[in-house]
């Protein structure tokens, strides 16, 4: 017969069977900002809780704060990879093109090509991003941003006036503000329905008041 204590002895020295902790979810990094991009894109930056983001990228929120940090930063990050990737046509043009007038229409084009791609959302992430945008710091940089380019137009602009490829008289920080309300207003009509073919006649009409020597 076993004592008590014999079966007390037994009982402890029995193994416990540990069981194996959860492991936090991989994922690639790359590909969850893709997503993140194409929501913000979408929905824009107030519009896009949390959540949206946590489900679109298929992570956890442990996971989307520890890659990438809270959702001002990760959008931060989406607008340069945005910027980089699908908002270049404006510095080619401009690092690529003679004239400024040639840089601007070539820009004009290829907006109306890429806010129309159907295989992504219509229009501009970093003008659509800022539509009832009530944080003043993500309000700033997406201005900051589309300010960049129209002074990127002027810049050009008067080097083409001292060059004489432009007449003297031009004043450029009005077509280089005109020139940026067509781009962002090329933005807002291609989320509103309106074609590549529709856009690229706009485009060409901007052009007409371009002065020449």
């Amino acid at each position: 017969m076993v004592s008590s204590e014999e079966t007390k002895v037994q009982v402890s020295s029995t193994p416990r069977i540990s069981r194996p902790r959860g492991r936090p979810r991989s994922f690639d990094r790359e590909t969850a900002l893709e997503k993140a991009i194409l929501a913000f894109w979408e929905r824009g930056y107030e519009a896009t809780s949390v959540s949206d983001l946590t489900r679109v990228m298929d992570i956890g929120a442990p996971s989307l704060y520890a890659a990438f940090g809270d959702k001002r930063t990760l959008f931060e990050e989406a607008v340069s990879v945005y910027g980089s990737r699908y908002a270049a046509f404006a510095d080619r043009a401009l690092a690529e093109e003679p004239t400024a007038r040639a840089a601007v229409a070539r820009t004009l084009r290829e907006a109306a090509r890429a806010y129309t791609d159907p295989d992504r959302p219509h229009g501009c992430l970093i003008a659509h991003a800022a539509t009832n945008c009530t944080t003043p710091e993500v309000a700033e940089s997406l201005r900051n941003r589309r300010n960049a380019m129209i002074t990127a137009f002027e810049s050009r602009i008067r080097a083409d006036i001292v060059e004489g490829t432009l007449p003297p008289g031009t004043d450029a920080r009005a077509l280089a503000r005109h020139s940026g309300a067509i781009v962002h207003g090329m933005s807002q009509q291609a989320r509103d329905g309106a074609s590549r073919e529709e856009l690229e006649a706009v485009a060409e009409i901007a052009m007409v008041i371009w002065p020449r020597t």
